[in-house]
């Protein structure tokens, strides 16, 4: 196994992006009398600790995805060859214990009383369950998924304090609906390739004519919890208000895109670029909230 052959199956873009949640939960908490110094070492260690379980995560799913990546992606490190499965289960393992050891360490270090270090043995225990159940049993893998990417905000903040602010319940409230309705259009979206491999989403259970209206009370659901984000005690509350804006208004237009009638696989692939650059500019919003 190659070095850039680990780095590659760790799939470290999405890992990275995964690890603003953190950074944005620790900015937002950092007035709650934090020093300089400990917020510098907590976006390290805290956004290394994401990364390397997001990572796990990331390799777990290939390592039960094998048979069916050996037919739809044969370029990955291990159906091509590149990567053993037992080699894939040992980098699993690997880097699993070493976000784990991170948040033991960081822990140790401002006397966190080891909240980070469970929240961070769920998130990893949350990717087994995906991998090993979740994908293929649809709607609840999609929860997993919305959960998995939030939690970072949670994370984050408690690395500052045990005493969390409404506001990140909020943040973390909405990011799951905007994901959870994004990962319902997405099964909407593939609906055919989905039934060829067993998975049984939304889309497959209730049909395309039925699943959209969930998707748009996700969807409305995300931008409440935004909206309602504004009248908490933000750092910054203008900033927040003026760019959340933006977020919202392309959010909203992409639930009312679902009401269209007999939408078919170009309409869903729409709807979710929009969900995708709406929570993209809500992820800017939660940034300048901070500031």
């Amino acid at each position: 196994m190659k070095f850039k052959d680990a780095i590659e199956i760790l799939r470290p873009i999405n890992d990275i992006m995964g690890s603003f949640s953190v950074i944005i939960g620790i900015l937002n908490t950092r007035l709650l009398g934090i020093s300089f110094e400990r917020i510098i070492i907590n976006i390290i260690l805290g956004a290394l600790t994401y990364f390397f379980i997001a990572g796990s995560g990331m390799v777990i799913n290939d390592i039960y995805d094998i048979e069916i990546d050996k037919i739809n992606r044969p370029e990955r490190p291990i159906p091509r060859g590149a990567i053993t499965l037992q080699q894939a289960k040992y980098l699993f393992a690997g880097v699993l214990g070493l976000g784990i050891i991170l948040s033991f360490i960081h822990s140790l270090i401002f006397n966190l009383g080891f909240l980070n270090v469970i929240i961070a043995a769920f998130f990893g225990f949350m990717g087994w369950i995906y991998a090993k159940w979740g994908k293929r049993s649809g709607f609840f893998g999609n929860i997993i998924v919305s959960i998995s990417f939030s939690i970072g905000f949670i994370y984050g903040a408690i690395l500052n304090s045990s005493i969390i602010p409404v506001y990140i319940y909020l943040f973390f409230l909405n990011s799951i609906f905007g994901l959870l309705s994004r990962e319902i259009i997405k099964g909407c979206e593939d609906i055919e390739g989905d039934k060829e491999l067993g998975i049984n989403t939304l889309a497959i259970k209730i049909g395309l004519k039925k699943t959209p209206y969930i998707a748009m009370v996700c969807a409305f659901l995300s931008i409440i919890f935004f909206i309602l984000a504004a009248f908490t005690e933000l750092i910054n509350p203008l900033g927040f208000s003026i760019s959340m804006i933006f977020g919202i208004a392309i959010v909203f237009y992409a639930a009312i895109l679902m009401l269209k009638k007999n939408l078919d696989k170009k309409d869903f692939s729409k709807i979710s670029l929009f969900l995708k650059i709406g929570m993209f500019l809500g992820l800017i919003s939660l940034i300048l909230a901070s500031i």
